[in-house]
């Protein structure tokens, strides 16, 4: 498993607004992950659910940005900024880094994301 070109395949599913699809691809089936807000999933199932929760709740996407990705033995961290306009008339802007540790396989195992 080559960890470099597995992290540039999610972070470049992630960077076109393919979220879901990034999570089933990219995640073990026992894959944890918390957020800024405290929200934590058990599995890839609870986390592809929250992500389509969370994308079905946009209205326009106003920009997804991958500025870059530190790389270590096991783990990744990206960093984005995520400008969403919200059918709710709310605005999400987030500026994050997204770190993962990864399992033999090249699966996400967990994953924590974090305000820059």
């Amino acid at each position: 498993m080559n960890l470099e070109k597995q992290v540039q395949r999610l972070d470049a599913m992630v960077a076109q607004g393919a979220i879901v699809d990034a999570v089933k691809t990219f995640f073990a089936d026992n894959a944890t992950t918390s957020d800024f807000s405290k929200i934590t999933t058990a599995n890839k199932a609870a986390m592809v659910s929250k992500m389509e929760e969370f994308t079905g709740g946009i209205a326009q996407v106003n920009g997804i940005q991958h500025h870059q990705t530190m790389i270590g033995e096991q783990s990744s961290a990206s960093e984005f900024t995520f400008d969403f306009q919200m059918k709710d008339g709310s605005q999400i802007l987030w500026h994050e880094i997204i770190r993962r540790h990864w399992n033999e396989e090249g699966l996400v195992v967990k994953e924590t994301y974090f305000l820059a």
